[in-house]
């Protein structure tokens, strides 16, 4: 009886956690598929008697949320994409090809930039992104962006690569490849589950950046969805309904992204474990 009970407790513990964390959306869920505000006072916390898609539909149209929304997507995938190819072929070479003590030195860099906050850092990336006349441009995000990502990513990434053994490359160079080669064919195909892991890291903190956002984008065509949902709070306070409606819109992408690359993620470490 002991042991059943040591046993479930844990179980007991984060079934608990789960709801806790899963409450708000839940409330959020319900609230968007209410008729009115009416609904949402009487019974805040229930599952709707009547279920009201058309919220959806006028958030995504109405609410402009479908351009807010595609905008987010292809800077968030685009950035991430792109940082994770720059800080990998970095990574590789600070940990797998012999520079002496500039290994070090880079890497050391490279560290640093982890350690500057990143709202000491919007005047002077402000300053740039204005002098390279990209101001009111997606350019202006998915730059910073990146290079926003790069330091965490590279540390990353370069942890990883260091657990491969060097008997991969050897066999590779005995084979005939070059540097080159030997990045594209071994170490990447290696790397994929640091690489997803990382991606998601930096999907979800450019999908959810609002400061450069807002201060960098003045064309409403143009903007991400964080500060387009501020603009809908703002414009349907008093429809929150449809407010709920916005949310779910935010969240869900994540949500179901965040689900397929955790299973990439499974199938990435066996594939790197049977080709090490």
């Amino acid at each position: 009886m002991i042991r059943t009970v040591k046993k479930g407790l844990p179980h007991v513990v984060l079934l608990g956690y789960l709801c806790v964390i899963l409450f708000p959306f839940l409330f959020v869920l319900f609230s968007s598929v209410k008729k009115d505000n009416n609904s949402i006072a009487l019974n805040p916390f229930g599952i709707p008697q009547e279920l009201v898609w058309n919220n959806y539909v006028e958030a995504w149209v109405n609410a402009k949320i479908s351009t807010y929304f595609f905008n987010s997507l292809y800077i968030s995938i685009l950035a991430s994409v792109v940082s994770i190819l720059i800080a990998s072929m970095f990574a590789f070479a600070v940990t797998r090809m012999r520079h002496g003590k500039w290994n070090t030195i880079l890497f050391s860099l490279m560290l640093l930039g982890m350690l500057i906050p990143n709202n000491a850092l919007m005047l002077p990336i402000y300053i740039i992104v204005s002098k390279l006349h990209i101001l009111d441009t997606h350019l202006a995000l998915i730059i910073p962006y990146i290079a926003n990502a790069i330091p965490f990513t590279a540390i990353i990434l370069a942890a990883f690569m260091r657990s491969l053994p060097s008997e991969i490359e050897e066999a590779a160079v005995m084979d005939g490849l070059k540097a080159p080669g030997i990045f594209a064919k071994i170490i990447v195909p290696l790397t994929v589950p640091a690489m997803v892991t990382v991606f998601i890291v930096n999907f979800l903190g450019n999908w959810n950046e609002f400061l450069l956002a807002n201060y960098f984008l003045k064309d409403d065509e143009l903007r991400t969805l964080p500060v387009g949902m501020v603009q809908f709070r703002d414009q349907y306070q008093m429809n929150y309904a449809q407010m709920s409606a916005g949310i779910v819109y935010s969240v869900l992408p994540v949500v179901v992204i965040y689900a397929i690359l955790q299973e990439k993620i499974i199938e990435g470490v066996t594939a790197g474990s049977v080709k090490g």
